[in-house]
Order: structure tokens, then sequence, then C-alpha cells
């Protein structure tokens, strides 16, 4: 199975059916991955420590080079208390144009008590003509924390192209103890009003998403999140708000380079406060 990258076109119509399964484990004062099981043409590559044996760093590959119509990737991990995880991809993912079947990702987490899992992937770039639909469920247990954000690209920017065709469709949920402290359900349906709608994409072709949950937070720490968003200095639009035990911070504009730095900045502020450490930037998003 494998997709033209200059078209976008797929050339067959089997799809993927992979999985990964990752569990972190907290003991001798450093987290540690306890269980490892993967399908194709999902991998991961050994774990880092570049900030000290108490956060594993994980980059997870996807080895088919893109997701087409009918993949279905499936993704599980679990922290156990104390355990703190950060989680991101080798390279943007790429969402290639459909043969008019979902291509689908679904990921579950879980995390124990005291413990910490940040979810950081790399820019999703969607392909005009993509049927794409994401799902992310994350369970909370007491005094656990949950940081994590969503940067895509709808249609090839670079190229001029426009998401003009297509779905792009993400949910994120986030409990504790079967009660509800985020969900956000998107849908973009590719045409030429939603792109240039003020309500849609307004003429940009980059959304993101970035969010803590888990933590209380003051009206301050809003005030401090929006103004390291310096009008002016990142082209686009942007906000932040309270989530319930959380914050919320959007971007609409054309540069997923400048929804990247800004969300590091908010990360930076973020892990200081509830982490009590810096933020640590895995040498891969670099390359």
């Amino acid at each position: 199975m494998t997709a033209d990258a200059a078209t976008g076109q797929l050339n067959l119509s089997a799809g993927w059916q992979g999985s990964l399964e990752l569990e972190f484990a907290f003991r001798d004062r450093a987290t540690h991955l306890s269980y490892s099981r993967s399908q194709a043409p999902l991998k991961l590559q050994r774990p880092f420590y570049p900030e000290g044996p108490e956060v594993c760093h994980c980059i997870l590959l996807h080895t088919a080079g893109g997701v087409v119509g009918d993949d279905r990737l499936s993704l599980n991990l679990r922290l156990q208390p104390q355990a703190h995880a950060l989680i991101t991809s080798a390279a943007a993912t790429k969402v290639y144009r459909s043969n008019g079947l979902v291509a689908q990702q679904t990921a579950q987490v879980q995390i124990a008590e005291g413990a910490c899992c940040e979810w950081l992937p790399q820019e999703t770039i969607v392909f005009d003509g993509a049927n794409y639909q994401q799902n992310l469920r994350v369970e909370l247990a007491p005094n656990a924390t949950w940081i994590g954000w969503e940067i895509t690209r709808l249609g090839r920017s670079a190229r001029g192209e426009q998401f003009l065709s297509g779905n792009w469709r993400s949910r994120t949920e986030v409990w504790r103890q079967d009660q509800p402290l985020w969900i956000d359900p998107q849908w973009i349906p590719g045409s030429p009003v939603i792109v240039n709608s003020p309500h849609g994409l307004a003429g940009h072709p980059v959304i993101a998403s970035f969010a803590l949950v888990g933590k209380a937070v003051e009206l301050e720490l809003i005030t401090q999140a929006r103004s390291l968003w310096q009008a002016g200095a990142y082209p686009g639009e942007a906000g932040v708000t309270s989530l319930t035990e959380g914050l919320l911070c959007r971007y609409r504009g054309p540069s997923s380079q400048a929804a990247r730095s800004w969300f590091m900045q908010v990360w930076q502020l973020l892990r200081q406060l509830y982490l009590g450490r810096s933020a640590c930037p895995p040498r891969v998003w670099q390359i």
C-alpha cells in the first residue's frame, strides 16, 4: 500500500491495521518503558532521557510514510503512578487523498495517580481530498496531568493547495473518574466556503490547539499565556481560555511554526509552574 506524494493519489486500496501499546512505570526514581508492543506501520524508537531519568522521551514512527483511506491506527498508552512520559513523532504526519474510504487513528491514554503525559506530536498535513478522523480519549486519575497539542495544516499550502474537498475530524476527550473535564469535537469539511469563511479557516491553512488538563488554573496564568502571544510578532490569530481544571490555547493562521513557537513558550511556562522543570524540546524537532 503506497501513495504518490506528488499527486496525493492512493495507489492501492488495502488499509494498514497498525497498533502500538506502551506502558510506563516509575521505580528507582526513574520512568521506565515497562511494556511495548507494536504492529506495522507503527513503531517506537528506543527511549531517550535528555533531561534525566525521571522523564522518558519516546518518538513514534510511521514506517509507511503516510496515512491513506481505510487505514486503522490504534495507540494505547498507560502511565503507572508517578511516571512521566513525553511522546512525540519523528516527522510530520501526511494524510493522503482518499479513495473514498476513511482513515482513522484512535488513541487511548490512561494516566495514574501523580503521573504526567505530554503528548506533543509534530504537525499533521492533510492533503486536499483526504478523509481522516482522529479520536483521543484520556483517563486521568486524581493528581494526574495531561499536556497535549495538535497542529494541523489543511492542504499543502507550499504547493498552493487548499482543502477544497474531503473531511478532517478530530475529537479529544479528557475524563476523570467518569466526569468530563474537556470534550473537544472538531470538523472541517473541505470546501471553498469553509476555507474562506470567517467562521471556518478564514483563508488560513493551519489550525492548532494546546491544552493542559488536570490542574487548577488561575486568571493570572491565562493572562501570562496571552501575553506570550505578542500581537504582530506571530502571523495569524490566537486565543487562550480556562478549562475545568486546565487551560486551552487556540491558533488559526498561515504558519505551523508560529503555532509551535507560541505553544512552546506556553509549555515552558506550564512546565516550570506545575512540573518544576524547564521545557526540554526533543532533538527530533530540530531535524
